[in-house]
């Protein structure tokens, strides 16, 4: 009963109520001889609802986010963590400041590779907008707060984005003379970010973290219904699939 609840309400509220409105105009459209309006109508709310369900979500995201498998025993001398977004002003355990969602879990994998390991983290990230924040200077905060000593960590605080991270960041490995860093990201920008690498003349031992579907979904017919986060799994997909062909061919 829970279930179909939550399946009824979903298509009430936004975006579901939308599709209903949208589909209902092309019956009004095909009912009143305007055949060529409908079937466009009807095809282009067609291809948004199942953008927004999360079935195809898990398809499309799931094989994005499947490029590259950690490996079971990482070998590497320092670990690399691209930042990701984080906020400035925002109150934290030990300070000011704080990572965004995809950006925390990141650190999570960083630092506990970095106890096993016993390696260094090198910290990438800089202030993308006027209102965020230093994303590597909050996240060395953070790793000094979770044991991590200070003389273990680098900061690149200048990119802004993921081709600048990798040139930056294989500056910082040449000075230091780092020949084999495991790249933490995450697992749906670990193809892109890999690239990039690549293109500044890093070779990187992928670490992916942060999934957001299941490596072995299961149906439910709940996934049929439209929903706000798989419309945005979606858009993540085609703007990876989108910013790896600009920098394959065009950087």
């Amino acid at each position: 009963m829970i279930y179909l609840l939550k399946f009824g309400a979903s298509f009430v509220l936004p975006p579901g109520i939308f599709f209903v409105m949208f589909f209902v105009l092309s019956f009004w459209c095909w009912h009143h001889r305007q055949r060529q309006t409908a079937m466009v109508l009807a095809g282009i709310t067609l291809v948004f609802y199942l953008l927004s369900t999360g079935i195809v979500a898990e398809r499309l995201l799931g094989g994005l986010e499947s490029a590259y498998e950690p490996p079971e025993q990482p070998q590497g001398d320092v670990i690399i963590m691209l930042g990701g977004g984080a906020m400035p002003d925002v109150p934290d355990v030990d300070g000011t400041g704080g990572l965004c969602s995809s950006p925390a879990n990141r650190l999570l994998t960083a630092v506990r590779l970095q106890r096993k390991l016993q390696v260094p983290i090198l910290l990438s990230g800089g202030q993308v907008y006027e209102d965020s924040g230093q994303e590597a200077v909050i996240a060395k905060r953070m790793l000094m707060s979770l044991g991590v000593e200070e003389k273990d960590i680098l900061v690149e605080a200048k990119s802004q984005n993921t081709s600048q991270n990798a040139r930056f960041s294989s500056e910082i490995l040449q000075e230091h003379g780092f020949t084999k860093p495991i790249l933490v990201t995450s697992a749906f920008h670990m193809k892109r970010a890999v690239l990039n690498f690549e293109k500044a003349g890093t070779q990187v031992v992928p670490y992916p973290t942060d999934y957001m579907v299941s490596h072995h979904p299961v149906f439910h017919y709940t996934k049929l219904r439209p929903q706000t986060e798989a419309l945005l799994d979606n858009v993540t997909v085609l703007q990876e699939t989108l910013r790896t062909f600009v920098t394959r061919y065009f950087e």
